[in-house]
């Protein structure tokens, strides 16, 4: 079946791959105690952030001025020399503080939400690395294996197994094996039959301008007719049909419980052992327009919960996660907003072409959102040593990320102070030389100028 391309949903999808570099350096540099990381440190997540491949990872940070700040940490083991380091803006601390107390806000229904997707594995068991993919769909923290799963030990427990680490179910409930509640389309003035009576005929509810072949038609119809499944019960047996009915009630679940109703192709492609989904998947997804809308909006696929959606793009039901995705869209907005000006400056009025912000984003492949990767590598807590066994190289260019001075020893590091403007406070930063205080650097800061 040939998709027909919906606009609003599209630009969804577009917006959400703009803020998808951002958010994974954000999650990054909140996972460290120090909420900071050298830039040649962070040259080994490059695979998890996964920038364009012809940009550096220094030149994508100065992109977003308003979300990071650039500063020299001074070297424990030698003061004179300094080390170049990012770290959060205050403006963009105090927006992760903000989800940090929300998340903290509503922990049990996160912990519902992870039941729930144990619930619907036949084997109530999904490994660790899978879940870290879809965790920021669903709303959870980077974190959620320590603060979630280990402060519920009566839902949940983590296991060995032959591919690594997972997460299995303790005990069922039955009171969550309800499936997502289905959205009143009657509702809606548009789609409200002008006489009100039961319909002669099957009636097949699709999304406004969608004008399906007849045979594609009576499919639909034929499936909707077949009986309820509930995707939580697993029957064997199952005629083909059914069993695509029960894959479809699963992938429904899936994309209710995220924070938009919607997620990549590839996220559920890494369940499909797990919750029993055909290997066309996507295949499957597109065949039922009138469940869910995949766009090819970017390199990767997104697919939507079409019901959550109201004709202008719009969601029915807003969930209070997402207000702090719009407050990051609004500060990479204002940092775009800041290259302008800056950029006008520099050239003397002339205005440059913004068509690159929209291009470089968007550029993914399928190594992005390597965070379970890095959840089993990890660069660990182990990256002073690294700086060590780096100390006297001097100053390099390894794609693109610049490193001043030697390396930093372990202990040393800083925090954010309050009002400190991004930077590290003399006060608040562990283990740097005795009396030095780190140098902020302005975020246009390059090489060569001082």
């Amino acid at each position: 079946m040939k998709i027909i391309r919906c606009p609003a949903l599209d630009r969804r999808a577009a917006k959400h791959s703009h803020l998808r570099f951002a958010g994974k350096l954000k999650n990054l540099l909140l996972s460290k105690p120090k909420h900071f990381l050298p830039l040649r440190v962070l040259s080994r997540c490059r695979a998890y952030l996964n920038p364009p491949h012809s940009r550096s990872l220094l030149s994508m940070i100065q992109r977003y001025p308003s979300l990071f700040t650039l500063f020299h940490a001074p070297s424990h083991t030698s003061p004179s020399l300094s080390l170049l380091a990012v770290a959060l803006t205050p403006a963009a601390a105090a927006l992760a503080a903000d989800e940090s107390r929300l998340r903290a806000r509503i922990a049990d229904a996160l912990a519902s939400k992870l039941h729930r997707l144990l619930m619907l594995a036949p084997h109530r068991r999904l490994l660790l690395s899978k879940l870290a993919h879809l965790a920021p769909d669903l709303g959870l923290a980077a974190d959620f294996r320590s603060r979630i799963c280990n402060a519920h030990p009566s839902r949940f427990r983590t296991v060995d197994t032959s591919y690594g680490r997972a997460l299995e179910l303790v005990a069922w409930d039955q009171s969550l094996a309800k499936p997502f509640p289905r959205l009143n389309l009657a509702d809606d003035p548009l789609r409200r039959p002008i006489i009100d009576r039961p319909p002669k005929f099957p009636q097949l509810q699709l999304p406004r301008g969608l004008n399906l072949r007849r045979h594609s038609r009576e499919y639909l119809i034929r499936f909707q007719e077949l009986p309820t499944v509930n995707p939580y019960e697993i029957s064997k047996g199952e005629t083909a049909e059914l069993e695509e009915k029960r894959a479809c009630a699963a992938v429904r679940e899936v994309l209710g419980m995220t924070t938009e109703k919607r997620t990549l192709v590839d996220y559920l492609t890494h369940f499909r052992k797990d919750l029993w989904l055909p290997n066309r998947l996507r295949g499957m997804m597109v065949r039922h327009p009138e469940m869910f809308y995949v766009s090819v909006k970017g390199a990767r696929h997104s697919v939507f919960l079409v019901e959550a959606y109201d004709d202008r793009g719009a969601l029915q039901v807003e969930d209070e996660l997402k207000l702090v995705k719009e407050g990051l869209a609004e500060l990479i907005g204002e940092g775009k907003r800041m290259r302008r000006e800056r950029r006008k400056g520099i050239v003397d009025g002339e205005e440059e072409d913004d068509e690159e912000d929209d291009e470089v984003d968007g550029d993914e492949d399928d190594e992005d959102d390597a965070w379970g990767d890095l959840f089993e590598a990890g660069i660990g807590n182990d990256w002073e040593e690294l700086m060590e066994e780096e100390e006297g190289i001097g100053v390099e260019d390894l794609t693109g990320e610049l490193l001043v001075g030697g390396g930093i020893s372990s202990g040393s590091g800083g925090g954010i102070s309050s009002g400190s403007g991004g930077g590290i406070s003399s006060g608040a930063a562990e283990g740097l030389a005795p009396g030095a205080a780190a140098e902020r650097v302005p975020v246009n800061w390059k090489f060569g100028e001082g």
